[in-house]
């Protein structure tokens, strides 16, 4: 099977609600370890990354369908990137080839993730990318309140 052609646009207002499916999956909210959101909530929380300017925010399409979404953003001085793939489009190279055309619209060096220890295709997708672990941001992080372990993960 040909690789699908992975392209980033802006988000529309109806690529809401595939994100919203996406995320209402429990078998990808228990591989990202985070919990599904109720739809007022999800629209809530889109809602306001949406109004941050700063923020760069990206539909990500796959053979011209909607796949997931990937996201940089600052927070606490540091640039963020995150990114969520509906399961139908896992174990494809979509995210891995989403993330290098993230990687050339955001300057901004490093750049830091962070993932579940658990899942692995996040965690290559990363490495792919030239992200490394960072165990000495990872052991002066609090530990996480909900007990998952979380690695972070470094591009310099």
């Amino acid at each position: 099977m040909a690789a699908p052609d992975v392209r980033l646009r802006d988000i529309d207002d109806d690529d809401i609600d595939v994100f919203f499916e996406h995320q209402a999956d429990p078998q990808a909210a228990a591989m990202a370890a985070f919990p599904s959101r109720d739809r007022d909530v999800f629209l809530a929380h889109w809602t306001r990354i949406r109004a941050v300017d700063t923020a760069v925010q990206r539909t990500i399409l796959a053979d011209g369908v909607v796949a997931g979404n990937i996201v940089s953003w600052q927070q606490d001085g540091e640039q963020f990137v995150g990114y969520w793939l509906g399961r139908e489009h896992w174990g494809r190279g979509i995210a891995t080839r989403a993330l290098a055309a993230l990687l050339e619209i955001v300057p901004a060096r490093p750049l830091h993730a962070h993932v579940a220890a658990h899942n692995l295709g996040s965690i290559r997708v990363l490495e792919k990318c030239g992200f490394r672990r960072d165990r000495e941001l990872e052991a002066a992080a609090p530990p996480p309140p909900d007990g998952v372990e979380e690695l972070i993960l470094v591009l310099p």
